[in-house]
């Protein structure tokens, strides 16, 4: 199990999204888009979990 805030990454935002890796990649990068305009591919934040659990 995973888990990705936007606090975490400079934010000024309480969104929060745990859980299995497919399901938070898809919901991070859904929220970043819809709410902060940026568009990560999945790759980019399967490096992000990678680096975050290293």
């Amino acid at each position: 199990m995973v888990k990705l805030t936007c606090r975490d990454y400079g934010f000024d935002c309480d969104f929060v999204t745990e859980g299995e890796i497919e399901q938070v990649i898809e919901k991070f990068g859904q929220h970043m888009e819809e709410e902060h305009g940026i568009d990560y591919t999945k790759e980019a934040l399967m490096q992000v979990i990678l680096r975050k659990s290293s």
